[in-house]
């Protein structure tokens, strides 16, 4: 084992004992209904005068073990919205740095306590801007406000997926490349693995991830109890080969990666119904058992379009087919000559050969738990506290959506007729989770 991760499954080790006396400290906390980050600084402002706000956090979130009180939030790649040429993309400022907020509850409401802000290996700030071709490319064209040429970035990440690490960095998933990014704990840049073996340290992932739907990477990241394996899971099915060949899929990838060797296997997961935006996110409760956030794209509360699904899965690896690829093909590994995703749901898997992950229901948001109604679009974050509570947290979009005119307009949550903020809500669930 590489001494470097050795010294981190010994500190997991640690953590994991530590974790278990917290429980008692943990129960002790008084968790409200929800709490908010309210009042969230101006980032910008747009031409028409749509205030743009940072905000932003709610990408995934990640309880401190060592304070029940302070939560890791992650923003995206930044505000954005869809230009009027095809596959551009109008970032509301050009300069923004993906990071992460350290935020301390207290009587219902969340203070911003520090920015990490995400950097390269030289300490230069990361940008959300697309990679270039060949290095996670999602075909768009960046633009800034006033219509300018941004033009991409090797660096550049859209950040999802979030782990704090028992050593204090954090590893970052997204929905580029995908690429897995591990940073120190001030937001430096350690290492970046990727399927092209393009990132720093020169580990990769497979390469059929790089398929992965334009903006639906590894939208969710975990670490197992044991701090040996990270767990991504891919938000929508692959196109693998093609959009038009996956239509109607149900199949998304989980991927784990061993940090001591850097040994990758991949399963299926078959989300409900090929309607979904996807998952959103993955939680450990064990190191084979996991909680998968599958969700539409509605607002809760909208009584033109309500949303109807949003729920909390778990699932387990358990008895699942490894159905990693040897050979390490762009397409994986095939199955009668079709990919994973082109078999598209059970009965396909089923012919050939392939066994999904189990899951079993554990939380709908749109039921009577969150009460008097779940009203945001994008639940994203997720994460176990304790042995029977839910974190959940939501992507406020830094405050706007896109006008459908090439610009933004404040993102008005219906339910509340208030622009949206960042919320973690706090759900205790009736039956313990492990």
């Amino acid at each position: 084992m590489h001494k470097k991760y050795l010294a981190l499954a010994l500190v997991a080790a640690g953590a994991t004992v530590a974790s278990c006396r917290k429980d008692d400290v943990t129960a002790a906390v008084e968790y409200p209904a929800y709490a908010e980050a309210g009042s969230p600084r101006v980032l910008a402002t747009a031409p028409n005068g749509t205030l743009l706000y940072n905000g932003g956090f709610g990408s995934s979130i990640a309880p401190d073990p060592n304070d029940p009180t302070v939560f890791y939030l992650l923003t995206d790649r930044g505000p954005n919205a869809a230009g009027v040429a095809a596959n551009s993309i109008v970032f509301g400022k050009a300069d923004f740095t993906p990071q992460i907020g350290k935020f301390r509850m207290k009587d219902g409401q969340l203070t911003l306590e520090q920015t990490i802000l995400l950097q390269n290996a030289a300490g230069q700030p990361l940008t959300g801007l697309p990679n270039p071709a060949g290095q996670g490319s999602t075909g768009e064209t960046a633009l800034g406000l006033n219509g300018q040429l941004l033009g991409t970035s090797a660096d550049g990440i859209d950040s999802e997926g979030l782990v704090l690490a028992p050593d204090g960095t954090f590893w970052v998933s997204d929905e580029y490349g995908p690429h897995i990014a591990h940073f120190d704990a001030t937001g430096k840049q350690l290492e970046r693995i990727n399927p092209f073996g393009s990132g720093q340290g020169g580990r990769t992932l497979p390469l059929v991830l790089a398929r992965r739907r334009p903006n639906r990477g590894m939208e969710g990241l975990c670490l197992t109890p044991d701090g040996k394996t990270l767990v991504g899971l891919m938000q929508s099915p692959l196109y693998n080969p093609s959009s038009a060949a996956v239509a109607g899929s149900t199949v998304l990838r989980v991927v784990t990666f061993d940090l001591a060797s850097g040994a990758t296997k991949q399963y299926a997961y078959l989300l409900d119904n090929p309607s979904l935006t996807g998952c959103s996110e993955v939680a450990a409760i064990s190191n084979t058992t996991f909680l998968a956030l599958e969700r539409d794209g509605l607002y809760g509360g909208n009584s033109t379009s309500p949303a109807t699904f949003k729920k909390v899965y778990k699932f387990d690896l358990a008895g699942a087919t490894d159905i990693s690829d040897a050979s390490n093909t762009a397409a994986g590994k095939l199955y009668g000559g079709l990919t994973v995703e082109q078999l598209k749901d059970q009965a396909g898997l089923t012919a050939a050969g392939v066994v999904p992950v189990t899951k079993t229901p554990v939380l709908d948001l749109l039921g009577s738990a969150i009460a008097p109604v779940y009203p945001h679009d994008k639940a994203e974050g997720l994460a176990l506290i304790g042995n029977d509570r839910l974190a959940i947290s939501n992507d406020d979009d830094f405050g706007v959506v896109d006008n459908g005119a090439n610009g933004f307009a404040p993102k008005v949550l219906p339910a509340t007729g208030k622009v949206d903020v960042n919320r973690i809500y706090f759900v205790k669930l009736p039956t313990p989770l492990r």
